[in-house]
């Protein structure tokens, strides 16, 4: 099944309803500032049974108390796609409340 890559506009409208979310180098990027290493590598576990139930993986990134993300579609190009936005919701779901750094 192909996977179409969302124009500008539309990376723009979804990135409204993604706070924090935003379109760096051709992906959407986000990072989390969480209380302590323990809970950001607990929430770098629960983002990654996300990408598997998705099957869609990002790039995380671990520092002491930070979890980076970095979406794109490989399949699409590198593109942004619906699988991105959607992969950013669910993780968006994991973290209500904290705030991006």
């Amino acid at each position: 099944m192909a996977v179409e890559p969302l124009s500008q506009k539309e990376i723009e409208d979804r990135l409204a309803e993604l706070p924090g979310w935003s379109l760096s180098e051709g992906r959407l990027t986000r990072s989390f500032r969480l209380g302590s290493h323990f809970a950001a590598t607990a929430m770098v576990v629960h983002i990654a049974q996300v990408q598997e139930e998705l099957n869609h993986h990002s790039d995380l990134t671990l520092g002491y108390n930070t979890v980076s993300v970095s979406v794109h579609t490989h399949s699409a190009g590198g593109a942004v796609t619906e699988k991105d936005v959607e992969l950013a919701r669910r993780v968006q779901e994991l973290a209500p409340g904290h705030r991006a750094s």
